[in-house]
């Protein structure tokens, strides 16, 4: 059974770099077959989907928050990480990792993480 688990500072105040990781249990994160994702939810919005990290450490982003996102991993400890940097209130969510089959012609979000809430405030 894959499980995710989030965590992260909290409270953050702008402009700082907010930083989040993800710990995989159960499944390896360095086969191709799966991507890592970042994905959020603001109050009373819907998903958003922040950016992935590939089996070979290739990354992909959100052309939105492109600028300001980066991911990582760290094979040894089953982790992946993101920096969010230059924080604003608007980037107040709940934030999720969540696992993601990369099938032929599609994707599919089978595994996710319970989430883990940021607020940024001053």
């Amino acid at each position: 059974q894959v499980q995710l688990q989030e965590s992260g500072p909290g409270l953050v105040k702008p402009p700082q770099t907010v930083s989040l990781t993800c710990t995989v249990s159960g499944g390896s994160i360095t086969t191709n077959v799966y991507a890592l994702s970042w994905i959020r939810q603001p109050p009373g919005k819907g998903l958003e989907w922040m950016g992935s990290i590939t089996g070979d450490g290739s990354t992909v982003y959100s052309p939105s928050l492109k600028q300001r996102t980066s991911l990582s991993r760290d094979t040894s400890k089953v982790q992946f990480s993101l920096q969010l940097s230059s924080v604003t209130p608007e980037d107040t969510a709940m934030y999720y990792c969540a696992r993601v089959a990369v099938l032929p012609g599609t994707v599919a979000f089978d595994y996710w993480g319970q989430g883990t809430q940021v607020t940024v405030s001053s």
